[in-house]
């Protein structure tokens, strides 16, 4: 091992005369230089290894995690870079806390930055979050780093119209001086040049902090004036950071999603990558992609990572760097993302880092006591027990808060006028999770952990727009939730399709319909028309009247949905309207925040159409918690307990609303303090 031979040979001071080195090539060429480039992003302040919302540890993100990753990677190679490529500063309570509760002063140092400065970052990109609390906030957060921030493409707005003098509001890149050692243990110095960007949309999603400050041009373009300008400064090769994801559709100008066409652009060496939250190489969206070598890691030739999100994954880039005559050439490349987390074992792959949860204990420790504190109240409990056969306030709330998110974002735009609905899914409704897996927060004081209970997934939200007739297929595919069924039956019949994941039953607030299930269903699981004419959606109703496809409306929805998850017809990506980067569960949050009483009862503006037959016998599994739930709703029957904490319930849809004889209301023990809450803030009624 000649390296460490060298190193070591260095530290003890014997090498003072340079006819040490290992001689040069005739030719006045070197060995070949290995540099190893290291890249975080879209950490969103998960430093810890810990889920906020479920208040529990965890193994499968935090850069607690990461920073194990990185220790390693660096021990493995002689030269290497870490860069972080943004949305750092907001994304969980942490955020928030550090953000809003107990604000930074100027001269402390944020958390980020106290874990981060003990890893000696090489340089960070500014992504589209970090402006989410404003400019000041921004650059207080930032004079706490000990290493360069770049972004090309942000400027400051002087208003004047002329874009010829526009000055960068952040320093546009940085030539960093590496001292590098090649192969052969010679040492050279190596100008590497680093450019940022951020998706121009931070002017939308973040318009009130950022209009009239700033202005954000193409990131094609930007590269395309910078990366010759850094060249003739000296840069021998040149990394871009981009805060952008990639797409293979064809440029509109200020793409969002830029990463594929800033490959094309001459002089740029390696892509550090990220904003959508995806792993390359090996997410599968990438195969098969014209110009992408998903083995190699290589966008159009050029080497790229992305590392996924929250310091899930580690982004390495390996290059082999070749020098003539001064004229150093990317000759060969590797790129990995390097997971901390095996998901398919469920097995952690990595320690976690004792120095970074010491470097943020204080604000950790405290943000943990804010999700536990209540940031409001709820005047009804909420449960998600009966979500699938009855209007259900687990979807109620979210519902509403995205409602509120969209009316408010849409205000003073062309879409001002337009009715706004929103759609919510039943995410905890049992089924293969288990009877524990259901929503169930009492009335009473509601604390940000509750949030978890609410909102499962990391979604952002998105709002869609929609005609009538593509609303009623919405519905109709939801629809596909339940078994189609026999009204003259009095076998008994189960009412739920088990194979059908409850996340995909949306329920849209804001119109009335009923559910005819006696009907087949419209589609399949795939969201081909099986039964062209079938209609299980009845009586679709906005405002009293009927909905026509002349009708439009605005949907609030998210992420998943939008863009085609589920195979919903009419639902690909086309038709959003707010392309919103900020998390449902985030809306929810300052939702409550905002109203501070909250009404979560549902609006029961969805029901089954009634089945004249008396004897008909419909049963669905709901767990035996339920069961006082149960007695206070009228055509819900608990039936018995079945297996593994699950009880069987029947649903009745006659048009006699009359209790079935002999229901008996036995609220074993304990139950019953579900039902007496004190009267307390009873009547209180009151992302992108």
């Amino acid at each position: 091992m000649l390296k460490k031979a060298f190193a070591a040979a260095l530290t003890i001071g014997i090498l003072a005369l340079p006819l040490h080195n290992p001689p040069a090539h005739a030719d006045g060429a070197s060995a070949d230089v290995n540099l190893r480039i290291l890249e975080t992003t879209d950490i969103h302040t998960n430093i810890v290894n810990y889920d906020y919302y479920k208040d529990q540890k965890t193994d499968q993100f935090g850069l607690a995690k990461t920073a194990t990753l990185i220790k390693q990677a660096r021990t493995e190679s002689t030269n290497s870079l870490l860069f972080d490529n943004g949305d750092l500063i907001q994304g969980t309570p942490l955020g928030d806390y550090v953000a809003k509760v107990n604000p930074l002063k100027e001269g402390e140092v944020h958390p980020v930055y106290k874990a981060m400065n003990l890893l000696n970052y090489d340089a960070g990109n500014i992504g589209n979050h970090e402006f989410n609390y404003g400019l000041d906030f921004l650059n207080r957060s930032l004079s706490g780093a000990n290493f360069p921030y770049v972004n090309a493409n942000v400027y400051v707005d002087d208003q004047d119209n002329n874009p010829d003098n526009d000055k960068h509001y952040f320093n546009p890149y940085k030539i960093l001086d590496k001292t590098v050692t090649d192969e052969n243990g010679q040492e050279h110095q190596l100008k590497v040049g680093v450019i940022g960007f951020v998706p121009p949309q931070v002017m939308q999603w973040d318009k009130g902090n950022l209009e009239g400050k700033v202005i954000v041009k193409d990131i094609v373009e930007t590269a395309k004036k910078y990366v010759p300008e850094m060249k003739a400064e000296g840069a021998d090769i040149i990394v871009a950071v981009p805060h952008s994801g990639f797409e293979k559709a064809a440029p509109q100008g200020n793409d969002e999603n830029a990463v594929y066409y800033l490959s094309e652009v001459e002089g740029i060496d390696a892509i550090l990558f990220g904003h959508a939250h995806k792993v390359f190489p090996g997410d599968a969206t990438f195969e098969g992609v014209s110009g992408v070598d998903s083995a190699k890691g290589t966008i159009n030739g050029v080497p790229s990572v992305e590392p996924g999100y929250w310091g899930d994954h580690l982004g390495v880039i390996d290059l082999t760097l070749t020098d003539n005559n001064g004229n150093w050439t990317v000759k060969d490349s590797q790129s990995e993302a390097r997971p901390i987390y095996d998901s398919a074992t469920g097995t952690s792959l990595v320690e976690t880092d004792q120095d970074i949860v010491n470097a943020v204990k204080e604000e950790h420790e405290a943000t943990i006591d804010y999700v536990r504190t209540p940031v409001g109240e709820t005047t009804a409990p909420i449960n998600s027990y009966f979500a699938l056969v009855n209007d259900d306030p687990s979807i109620q709330i979210v519902t509403n808060a995205q409602k509120w998110y969209v009316e408010n974002n849409i205000q003073g735009t062309e879409y001002a006028d337009i009715p706004v609905l929103s759609a919510g899914a039943p995410f905890k409704a049992g089924g293969r999770s288990g009877s524990s897996y259901y929503t169930d927060i009492p009335a009473g004081d509601i604390a940000i952990k509750n949030v978890a209970d609410l909102y499962v997934y990391p979604n952002t939200l998105k709002a869609v727009l929609l005609n009538g007739e593509e609303l009623k297929d919405w519905l109709e595919m939801s629809a596909g939730q339940f078994n189609q069924i026999d009204p003259k039956s009095k076998q008994e019949q189960s009412l739920i399709n088990s194979e059908f994941p409850s996340y995909n039953y949306d329920v849209i607030d804001g119109v009335t319909y009923k559910v005819d299930v006696t009907q087949p269903a419209k589609y399949d699981q795939s969201g081909k028309e099986i039964h062209p004419d079938a209609n299980r959606i009845k009586k679709l109703q906005y405002n009293g009247k009927n909905v026509t496809k002349d009708m439009s409306f605005i949907v609030a929805t998210n992420n998943y949905r939008a863009s085609g998850g589920g195979h919903f017809p009419h639902l690909d990506g086309s038709n959003i309207i707010i392309d919103s980067p900020d998390e449902n569960r985030q809306i929810l949050i300052d939702y409550m925040v905002d109203q501070q009483t909250i009404d979560p009862a549902a609006d029961q503006n969805w029901s089954f159409e009634e089945i004249k037959n008396k004897k008909l016998d419909l049963t669905f599994e709901s767990s035996k918690q339920a069961q006082p739930y149960a007695d206070s709703i009228e055509n819900i029957n608990f039936l018995n307990e079945t297996e593994n904490g699950f009880a069987k319930y029947q649903l009745d849809l006659s048009q006699d609303k009359d209790k079935h004889h002999g229901k008996h209301h036995h609220h074993h023990g304990g139950h019953g303090r579900h039902h007496h809450h004190h009267g307390k803030g009873h009547g209180h009624h009151k992302h992108k």
